[in-house]
C-alpha cells in the first residue's frame, strides 16, 4: 500500500478553511434564529444510526445513499446520515410521539453522501431544515415556504427563486381523467421527468405530452395545467398551489415544473426547490411527505432543507471586523474593554509577534487603534 501524501483527504471531502469556516458557523446560526422565530425547537440527532431505523423511517424513503459501517459494539450495520429529515422523523415518531401536533422542528449539522454530483463534487455537506410534523394542509405548507425565504434572505440570498412541483400528479391522473396499465406509471413518470416526448408515445401515454409543456413561469403554467385538467381531476391540488403561492409572490419568483420528480422520491402531494442570485443549483428544497410509525401508523407532514456549502461558495455570511493587535503587556481590562466596542482583538505573546504578518488591519498605539 501506498503511503498517502500528508493532508490528502477522501474524495468529495474537505477542510473548511478562515473565513469559510466563520461563514458556516454565522449562516447556520442566522437561519436557525429565523426558524426559532417562527417557533421551531432545534433537535440535534446523531450522525450516524442502526441502518434499518434510518432507511425506513419515511414513506417512499430508500436506502440507496447510504454509507454503511460495522458498529464494533452492537455488531449491527450502521449508516452515516445522508439526510437529516428521516432522523427528524424518527424522533418526532418515538421520543417526542407524546407531544401535540402540529410538532415544529428544526435541525443543523453535517451530512455524508455516499456518491456526489456533478454540479456539487462535494459529499460531506452542511444541511440545516425545518419540519412542521401532524399536518400536510395548505396552511402548513404555506407557512413552510414562507419559513423557507425568509431564511434564505435573512441569510443573505437574492432574487429567490422557488420551483414548485406536484410529485404525485402522474398517479392521480392515471388514477382518474388519463387512464394508464399501473405498470406502466412508473416508466411514464420518469419519462416525463426527462422531458422525453419519444419514449412517452412509446409506451401509449401520448395524453401525457402536454404536462412536458406545462412548465414555467408559475401563472402561465398554472393556465395550462387547468386546461389539461378538462374532468377536474387536479382542480383541488391546482387551487391548493395557488393558495401556497400567494404570500410569497412579491417575496419570491415562482416556477412550476408539474412533473419533475428527481431529488422528490419521498414527497407527496407537493414539492418544492430553491434557487437563487449567483448560487450554483439548488441551495434547497422540501414539500409534504409521510412519516412511518412502529406500529405502521402514518403522520402527515412537510418541511425543506437548505444547504449552506453553495451559500458560502457564493461568499455570504463573512463578516470582516477588524482585527486589532495589541502589544506585549496590553492590560487584559483594556484588551476587553476593545472586544466590547466590537474589534478582534489579537494579543501579541512574543516581542518577535508582528500584528500585521498575523492578519491585524489595526495595531494599539498610546491607546488608538491605527491601521496599518
Amino acid at each position: 500500500m501506498t503511503t498517502l501524501p500528508p493532508g490528502l483527504l477522501p474524495e468529495g471531502l474537505r477542510d473548511r478553511l478562515p473565513p469559510e469556516a466563520g461563514a458556516a458557523s454565522r449562516l447556520l446560526r442566522v437561519v436557525q434564529d429565523c426558524m426559532h422565530g417562527f417557533g421551531y425547537e432545534r433537535v440535534s440527532p446523531p450522525m450516524a444510526e442502526f441502518e434499518e431505523g434510518l432507511a425506513g423511517r419515511l414513506k417512499a424513503g430508500q436506502g440507496r445513499d447510504l454509507l454503511r459501517i460495522v458498529d464494533p459494539v452492537s455488531r449491527r450495520t450502521l449508516a452515516l446520515r445522508p439526510d437529516i429529515t428521516a432522523q427528524v422523523g424518527r424522533i418526532a415518531a418515538t421520543r417526542l410521539a407524546h407531544r401535540p401536533r402540529p410538532l415544529r422542528l428544526c435541525y443543523g449539522g453535517a451530512i455524508l453522501k455516499l456518491h456526489a454530483t456533478q454540479l456539487r463534487p462535494e459529499r460531506e455537506l452542511l444541511q440545516v431544515g425545518a419540519e412542521l410534523i401532524g399536518t400536510d394542509t395548505v396552511p402548513a405548507v404555506r407557512e413552510i415556504l414562507r419559513l423557507a425565504v425568509d431564511a434564505l434572505a435573512a441569510a443573505g440570498v437574492e432574487d429567490i427563486t422557488v420551483d414548485l412541483t406536484l410529485p404525485d400528479l402522474v398517479q392521480t391522473l392515471a388514477a382518474t381523467s388519463l387512464p394508464i396499465p399501473s405498470d406502466r406509471v412508473e416508466q411514464v413518470r420518469a419519462e416525463l421527468d426527462e422531458k422525453d416526448a419519444g419514449a412517452i408515445s412509446a409506451l401509449g401515454a401520448e395524453a401525457y405530452l402536454p404536462l412536458i409543456g406545462a412548465a414555467g413561469p408559475f401563472d402561465a403554467a398554472m393556465e395550462k395545467l387547468r386546461a389539461i385538467d378538462d374532468g377536474g381531476a387536479l382542480k383541488t391540488r391546482l387551487d391548493a398551489l395557488e393558495e401556497i403561492a400567494g404570500p410569497i409572490a412579491g417575496k419570491a419568483a415562482l416556477t412550476l415544473d408539474p412533473t419533475e420528480r428527481h431529488g422528490f422520491e419521498y414527497q407527496s402531494w407537493v414539492g418544492f426547490s430553491l434557487f437563487g442570485k449567483g448560487i450554483s443549483g439548488e441551495i434547497g428544497r422540501g414539500g409534504s411527505y409521510t412519516i412511518l410509525h412502529q406500529d405502521g401508523a402514518e403522520e402527515s407532514a412537510v418541511g425543506f432543507s437548505l444547504y449552506i456549502d453553495p451559500l458560502i461558495d457564493a461568499g455570504l455570511g463573512r463578516k470582516d471586523a477588524p482585527r486589532l493587535f495589541l502589544p506585549l503587556g496590553t492590560p487584559d481590562n483594556e484588551a476587553a474593554a476593545w472586544r466590547e466596542q466590537g474589534w478582534r482583538t489579537v494579543a501579541a505573546l512574543s516581542e518577535s509577534d508582528g500584528g500585521e504578518a498575523l492578519g491585524c488591519t489595526h495595531h494599539l498605539i498610546d491607546g488608538e487603534a491605527r491601521p496599518y
